[in-house]
């Protein structure tokens, strides 16, 4: 039976990257998380309505445009480590 759950070096390369991504994905994920509880407790100060006021959409504006460039930035270094990988 172990027989069969060998891997060639090919599959095992391919399940390697495939992980890696899915690694990268849920840490992503919980990245987003984190800043959306960020943003949401530094920005939202009042009672939640049915409309941010001008001070909590500027807030929320400026941290999620930081959001994006960390989130772009990780990306890029999660594309880069896959690229040196696959070398």
């Amino acid at each position: 039976m172990s027989d069969q759950l060998k891997l060639d070096e090919s599959s095992q390369k391919e399940l390697a990257s495939f992980l890696e991504v899915q690694q990268a994905q849920a840490r992503m994920n919980a990245q987003i998380h984190n800043f959306t509880t960020i943003c949401w407790d530094k920005c939202v100060t009042g009672t939640p309505s049915t409309k941010f006021s001008r001070s909590e959409e500027n807030c929320l504006s400026n941290c999620v445009e930081r959001f994006l460039d960390t989130s772009i930035f990780l990306v890029n270094q999660v594309e880069q480590k896959r690229t040196d990988f696959g070398r």
